[in-house]
This record gives C-alpha cells, structure tokens and sequence, in this order.
C-alpha cells in the first residue's frame, strides 16, 4: 500500500480512525511485553524505525553490515523477514536463484549487491540459520517491535522531511507505537536528511542523536541535467523523486506506485514508451529494479545511494561497545 496523505498532518479522518490506532497501539504492546528474547552468541544490531513507510533503513542496514565486515573484521549478515516474498524461511538468499516474489525486494536487492543475507517469518530461527551459517554479527533490517531477538544494538531511522507524521498509531498515522514508549527502547536516534519536522525536540537527552544522510551515487551524477521519467514503488516515492531534482536531473514525469508493487510488463511499457517519446532517462531505484522483468529492467536506469554520516567516530563508538557486550 501507499502512505495515505493523512498520515503526514491531523484531519476529521485521522481523528475518526483513533479508536483503531488505540487497538493497534495495544496490540504492540502486548506482543512486546510478552516476548521472551532470544539471546544468540553474536552482537545483533537492529535498524528500525517507528513509523511505517521509508525512513532509509534498508541503505543504512546495508552501510551497518558493511563496516563491520571492513572496519571490524567481522563476519556480518543481514537478517530480514523478506516482506513481499512467498519464502517463510529460515532461507539464505542466493540471487541467482531466487527473484523478489520469492525472498522479497530489499533482501534481494542487498544479497545482489554482495552482502550475505538471511529471510525467516521467524527471527529467532533465522538468527540461529545465520550463526550456524557462520555469522559473527546480525543486522537485522526492520524488527524494532519484534521481541524474538535481544539486542545489543537498536537503532530507530527517522526521516528528518517526514518526522512521526502526524503523531497518530496506524491506521489513523504512521506509527506502529507512541514515539515516547519507542524511544524509551532505543540506543540511538538515526536522523535523516535536515531536520524540517523538528525530530531532534522529540529525542530525550539520554538518546545519542546521529545525523546521517543519502547521497546519489555516481549513475545519479551522471544524469545530472539530464531529462528522466522517474517510477518507485516505495514507500514514500516524492522523496526519491526530489533526490533526483536535488542531484541535478530534471524529471519531467513522475509514476509512483505502492511500496513492494509486483511490476507486470503492462505497468513498465508505457514508462518505457513516455520516456522514448519524450527523449528521457527512465530510471527508478535498487529496490524497485529487482521486481522488474528481466528484459526491461536492461532499459532503465538505477539510482545507486550512499549514506554519509555527520560523525562517523560517534557510529563507531556505539558499534564497538555493541561488538564488546559479546
């Protein structure tokens, strides 16, 4: 699905639908009171959010996993649950045999890029799949309100346009649980992007505060000036077509879809189509790429992203004293 409108600013509709949000709200609750983590012989990092829809945890867990494997010598894998694929797990996703309606499209798209990667429906399975796999860290992309797993590291992602939305539980907003009770579990707040809906107000004093950001990569670079007819299915697809105005591309049609769509060639042709009539670029992002049909996704261009932290040494910090609980 597609964020309503409503989740962004408080309305009659989002007052109406409250009731719902409480229930939901109590639901999280419940099921976090009654877990019982599992604690595994490896740091487990969790990147998370509060708020449903694209905060840029998934370039983060991919940024997270990569240092540790380079900065600290570990043998990290990302564990997922591999939503919008049909696999329950515990399964290691091989990309030259599985496709995104299998193990989903962020899994897929990170294991295509070289990282190691494990999908299960249940984290405590897939955390054990993964260290008898060999693994000597786990990050974990998304989980933040599943019990299933201690963690030594919880790092909750806030989109700094975006914020906690209009502060309600879903479906009346974006929130999965009140910003208080999930900051109150948290290690560290990961803020995104300039800070435009006052996010660093809401983080108590005791909260490390990281600021980070995404920045096109070098086929973003290259377009720059360029015509593009731009198409995402994520969750927020305004903000990957602004990141491309911000690179210097010049979108002249905009097509964006539900977060997860499962592209058909009826849905890309006429992107395909506009894009030749009009002389442009069609480009969409990593994740969107791998839900295309093979013989279109040759025709359009990737957005390739990179995080880029404020104060690495800050990052670091907090990964160590992870690393050093185990």
């Amino acid at each position: 699905m597609r964020a309503p409108e409503f989740w962004s600013r408080d309305g009659p509709l989002a007052r109406l639908l409250e009731p719902a949000g409480l229930v939901y709200g109590w639901a999280t609750a419940r099921r976090l009171s009654r877990g019982r983590p599992l604690r595994l012989p490896v740091p487990v990092l969790c990147v998370g959010n509060l708020v449903a829809g694209g905060a840029g945890k998934t370039p983060l867990v991919e940024d997270l996993t990569r240092r540790l494997r380079r900065v600290h010598s570990l043998n990290a894998m990302v564990l997922s649950r591999g939503h919008g694929g049909q696999a329950t797990g515990p399964l290691r996703v091989d990309p030259g045999t599985h496709g995104a309606a299998m193990v989903g499209d962020e899994p897929l798209m990170m294991a295509t890029g070289g990282l190691p990667v494990w999908i299960a429906r249940d984290r405590a399975d897939g955390g054990r799949a993964a260290v008898v796999d060999g693994a000597e860290a786990i990050v974990m992309d998304d989980g933040f309100q599943n019990p299933a797993l201690e963690q030594d590291l919880s790092l909750v992602v806030v989109d700094g346009a975006f914020g906690f939305g209009n502060g309600r539980l879903i479906p009346a907003g974006p929130l999965r649980e009140p910003v208080p009770t999930g900051l109150a579990r948290a290690s560290a707040v990961v803020l995104m992007g300039d800070d435009r809906a006052g996010v660093a107000s809401r983080v108590p004093p005791r909260l490390r505060l990281l600021r980070a950001r995404l920045e096109p990569g070098p086929r973003v670079a290259r377009l720059a000036g360029d015509r593009v007819v731009a198409f995402a299915g994520i969750g927020r697809p305004d903000k990957f077509f602004r990141s491309l105005e911000q690179a210097g591309c010049r979108v002249i049609a905009r097509h964006p879809f539900a977060d997860h769509h499962p592209y058909q060639p009826t849905d890309i042709q006429p992107i395909l189509d506009e894009a030749f009539a009009l002389g442009a670029a069609p480009i969409t992002t990593a994740k969107d790429a791998v839900r295309l049909p093979p013989d279109q996704r040759q025709q359009v261009d990737v957005a390739d992203v990179a995080v880029t932290w404020e104060d690495p040494a800050t990052l670091e910090g907090l990964l160590a004293e992870a690393i050093s609980r185990r």
